[in-house]
């Protein structure tokens, strides 16, 4: 049995919890957290600490932490034998550069508070300084999820900037289109199919084969009409996003 302790309460800790909860040859033994409150949540499933003192031995432990106290964390852990790996898209395994065994456990995917999710097809990304560690880290990985990478730091940057673009700008775009439509006494839930297809319809299209909108059309009476309706900082974003539209397509105009 492989044992795994997991630093950190927030989202994607709570989630790769519940994951390997359900496997075998692997077992999360304990759970530490700054914040007793924050522990909760684990408190009957699993031994919990606040002390990074009172961490115990085992032989991965998995840091799931704000980018910002990774390698604070880890150096307090400076003496111990456990593969240290992370779960963050931006930085760098060689973080963990002081240890003789460091990795990653990157899932490439947005977690909510409250909201489950099933793992067997979300991608997982791996790392290691060596082989055998890398080993283990995929046979881990293979345990939750059919979709495994084995990819390196720079090409981890620019998927985490990819998934930017494709999450969390998305996201917001869709805050400012609930608010217009809220604005106007239109229900959001109506663009629901909408986004909906727009998503699925890029499993099958690239993005670009898949455009469709008065940018791509150079509809310019409807851009006008649109802009009208708009706020200021929703107009920039408009007219910024128009632009690139139109010069991405502009030989198909």
């Amino acid at each position: 049995m492989t044992s795994i302790v997991i630093f950190g309460t927030g989202n994607v800790a709570k989630h790769l919890f519940e994951a390997f909860q359900l496997i075998e040859d692997f077992k999360v033994i304990q759970i530490y957290n700054h914040s007793r409150t924050s522990l909760q949540y684990f408190e009957d499933k699993a031994a919990t600490t606040t002390l990074l003192e009172e961490v115990v031995e085992a032989d991965i432990y998995l840091l799931a932490l704000k980018d910002d106290v990774l390698q604070q964390t880890a150096k307090h852990l400076s003496y111990r034998k456990a593969l240290m790996a992370h779960t963050s898209g931006a930085n760098s395994i060689e973080i963990f550069k002081d240890f003789d065994r460091y990795g990653l456990f990157y899932p490439l995917q947005t977690f909510s508070k409250n909201r489950h999710l099933d793992l067997s097809n979300v991608p997982l990304c791996i790392e290691s300084n060596n082989e055998n560690d890398l080993d283990l880290l995929e046979k881990l990985a293979s345990k939750i999820s059919s979709n495994i990478y084995k990819i390196s730091f720079q090409q981890r940057k620019a998927l985490h900037v990819a998934a930017v673009f494709a999450n969390n700008f998305v996201n917001y775009l869709y805050t400012e289109a609930e608010e217009i439509a809220k604005n106007n006494d239109v229900p959001f839930e109506i663009l629901h199919p909408l986004i909906i297809e727009t998503a699925a319809k890029i499993t099958q299209l690239s993005p670009k084969e898949a455009q469709t909108g008065p940018a791509k059309r150079n509809d310019l009476e409807v851009i006008t009409a649109h802009l009208k309706l708009l706020n200021t900082e929703q107009k920039e974003i408009y007219q910024l996003l128009t632009k690139s539209i139109q010069h991405l397509h502009g030989k198909e105009l």
